[in-house]
This record gives C-alpha cells, structure tokens and sequence, in this order.
C-alpha cells in the first residue's frame, strides 16, 4: 500500500530575457509528496492547487502552428505531477510489480543510467506502469492530459517557455545547433533573439540543471517527449475546457509534449505538442505520472 509523505523543499527559478540572459534567479520552496517504492528510491510529485489558465499558442508566437490553436480557458481540477519524469531507477522498480496486462523490460532505455529518464517507452507501456503502480500503492496513477501537463509546464507563465521568451541550453537538454538538410536549416538551435547552444547527443540525468518552474516542476522543457493521456486531436476546435483527456478518436495516435535531447528548441514550448502512434518506443520518448 501507499506510503506517502510529504517533504518541503527548497527550488531554484531562473528567468531570462529575450536574448537568452538571465534576469532573476529565485529560491522558492513547495510541498513535495514522496511515494516510497523502496526503502531507497522516491518517486516524488509536486501536489497543484488547479486553476484557470490559457491553453495553446497565441498565432503571434514563433513556431506556433494550427495543432496548437485556437487558444482556450481552460479550468484544470487539483492533481499531483511527478517533479521530473520517470528515471530508469523508478521504472525498473515499478516493472518488477505483478503484471496488470502487459510484460514490462526491465532496462529498455537506450541510454543507461539509474537517474537519466526511462526512454524508449510505448504509451501502453506507460499506462502499465501507472496500472502497477496504482496496484501497487492503492493510489490512482495514471498520465497527465494534455491540459494538465501544459498548466504544470507553464506554472502560471503565458511565453513560450516557462523560463521567458526564449530558451538556452545551459537551463535544459535539447539540441541548440543548426540542423541542415540539402543545404537548407530544417532545425534551428535558437529560438527568437536566443543564441545557439549545445548538442549533448543524448539525455541527461533528471533535474541535473538545478532549476525549475515555479510550480516546482523539473526537465519540462527538453529530454525526453512525455505522453499525455490524450487521443491525438489536430487542433483544439472541439477542446474540452475542464482539463479531462480528450475523447477516443478514430486513430491509434497520442500526443507528446515538451520536445527532447534531439530536437531543437521550438519543440520544447509549453503550447507544442507532437503526435506518434500508442506503439512507438523511441529513444526519445518518455513519460511522467500524475495522481488525483
């Protein structure tokens, strides 16, 4: 059964201007629930309060496409969201509980290491996590819907990252270089007036910038792409407005947000969101769990 506690931490806020400098750098403190799967590894979660916000992309945002659009108010219920995504530590824990409906791998993540993020993950495989998990704990664990996990991403903010107007990859995991392709950029590093940054190549160990949103929250922008709990939608024309999932679709496709080690910058916007089929099980591909 579930032995939850509840802890409360200091985190760091950095906000940086248009050009990528940093402008404030805040110490704030919240409430984390610890879910003990072992005696030695936590699976923390910041519990929100719920509220009204502002979902999707204004059109005047650089990036911004008709998937993220028409922006609406959306009012989203009081849930708890893990404060980074599940590592590889959590997952292979987890995947050692009693089948609910599907096997699990112990180790399928590309890159190895106890507190990089589980990579490589289908979406049905991350509902079986949730479903053992739940089992496990007797507390419901499922995925974020895509209203949900954009509320958290943005922790209270209307630009494009929660860090400001731009992005830099000394705060986050994605690729800040130039892709070409046939002499012409088909990915940029820089977002807006930021500059160009780094190219890790691969994922780096949850929460490892020493930074977070003001809700508390870890790793939103970059790292891996998290499942939302969501059918895919190509718009928002018919959005529910009260933060549920949205209802089955005729397709087998779910939504990602918050872009990855590999993509550039634009990708990693609060209002972006991608498409794949339930299947897919990617090296950039992971996930975070959400309780209510």
């Amino acid at each position: 059964m579930s032995n939850l506690a509840e802890k409360i931490t200091e985190f760091t806020v950095v906000k940086v201007n248009h050009r990528g400098e940093e402008c404030d750098r805040t110490l704030k403190k919240t409430i984390y629930q610890i879910e003990h799967l072992t005696e030695d590894i936590p699976l923390e979660l910041v519990p929100l309060t719920g509220s009204n916000f502002l979902m999707g992309a204004p059109e005047t945002e650089i990036g911004a496409n008709s998937t993220q659009t028409p922006q609406h108010q959306v009012t989203v219920a009081a849930f708890s969201l893990g404060k980074y995504p599940v590592t590889q530590a959590q997952w292979r824990t987890v995947a050692a509980f009693p089948q609910v409906n599907l096997p699990l791998q112990a180790n399928p993540s590309c890159f190895a290491g106890n507190e990089l993020p589980v990579e490589q993950i289908s979406w049905f495989e991350a509902i079986e996590f949730c479903a053992r998990l739940s089992q496990h704990t007797g507390r419901n664990y499922r995925l974020p819907s895509e209203a949900e996990w954009e509320y958290a991403c943005r922790g209270g903010t209307t630009t494009p990252f929660h860090f400001g107007e731009t992005i830099t990859t000394d705060l986050a995991n994605y690729s800040g270089v130039n892709w070409q392709y046939d002499g012409r950029i088909i990915s940029r590093g820089a977002y807006g007036a930021g500059s160009e940054g780094e190219d890790r190549k691969e994922t780096t160990p949850v929460a490892s910038f020493g930074v977070a949103n003001d809700f508390g929250l870890s790793d939103l922008h970059g790292n891996v792409w998290e499942w939302c709990a969501d059918y895919w939608h190509n718009n928002y024309q018919e959005a529910f407005n009260n933060g549920k999932p949205s209802s089955e679709a005729d397709n087998n496709f779910r939504p990602l947000r918050g872009g990855s080690w590999n993509t550039g910058p634009n990708a990693c916007r609060s209002a972006y969101r991608k498409k794949y089929q339930a299947d897919a099980n990617l090296y950039n591909i992971g996930f975070r769990v959400c309780s209510s």
